[in-house]
């Protein structure tokens, strides 16, 4: 049994419907904080389990007969999470943490990653980590501006970064839940190329049919919003990655995605394609 924590989101429900095609579906189990609502558009015979996962205490039904966890750091009580998973007998635990613990290690976020991926090396589970960079999906902030003014906003607009398309980490996911020679491993993962948010507006545009603008703004303008958002440690962190503090690591293009599945990363105009209609 194959457990997917975060079964509604970017990533998990690409690697649910992945692992369905698959053939695993009598042993593919989907998290989520609302079974009624996620039951309906998850694949034909794969459980869905209730839980949350910044309460461990709620995740014990879940846990049940789960040799195998899929779980994306920084979502709920990591910590309890893991401990919860040892105590119900999960013997391997796929962990996505975040390039950052090798690009930016002194940053917060990164610090909490590294945290992390010390407590499941400890944990006495066998594991394998996935460092991915920036997501093609984080592009969705971008959805009411192009919607309403066919516009982006962004500082650090010419800067490219090996974006990389959340159904390639589900793909990388999937090889490590199913094929032990990937355990104890630790995989950095980007997109194909680096590409700038002006580049990714020309993208969207062409998916959509229509000029989409770039508008470069600075970070004191951009910062704000992201700090109501989610927190001034956070924000600065997300303002350094994006422009304000690359370095050449960070710019690094890895060929993880062709070595561990055989199918070359997806560029970022594929996601463009696959999800124009959430900009129209």
């Amino acid at each position: 049994m194959i457990l997917v924590t975060g079964a509604t989101g970017n990533v998990g429900s690409e690697l649910v419907r992945q692992l369905s095609v698959d053939g695993h579906r009598t042993g593919v189990r989907a998290l989520t904080r609302d079974a009624a609502r996620a039951g309906a558009s998850m694949p034909d015979g794969v459980e869905v389990a209730e839980g949350d996962l910044g309460r461990a205490e709620s995740l014990e039904s879940a846990l049940g007969r789960v040799r195998s966890l899929f779980l994306i750091s920084g979502v709920g009580d990591d910590a309890g999470v893991l401990d919860a998973a040892r105590d119900a007998g999960v013997e391997h635990v796929v962990l996505v943490s975040s390039i950052t613990v090798m690009t930016h290690p002194h940053l917060g976020p990164a610090r909490a990653n590294l945290t992390v991926e010390r407590r499941l090396r400890e944990s006495g589970m066998e594991w394998t980590v996935l460092r991915p960079t920036q997501f093609a999906s984080n592009t969705l902030w971008w959805a009411r501006s192009v919607r309403d003014e066919s516009v982006v906003r962004v500082p650090y607009a010419d800067v490219g970064l090996p974006t990389v398309h959340p159904a390639d980490i589900a793909s990388v996911a999937r090889a490590a839940l199913t094929g032990p020679v990937h355990r104890g491993r630790t995989y950095p993962l980007t997109g194909p190329e680096l590409i700038s948010p002006r580049r990714q507006a020309d993208e969207l545009g062409r998916a959509l049919g229509r000029k989409v603008a770039c508008v470069g703004i600075a970070r004191e303008e951009a910062y704000p919003p992201m700090a109501a958002m989610m927190g001034t440690e956070v924000a600065d962190s997300v303002l350094d990655l994006m422009g304000g503090d690359v370095n050449d690591a960070l710019l690094a293009v890895h060929d993880t995605v062709a070595r561990v599945t055989g199918s070359p990363a997806r560029p970022y105009r594929r996601w463009a394609e696959e999800n124009a209609d959430a900009f129209r």
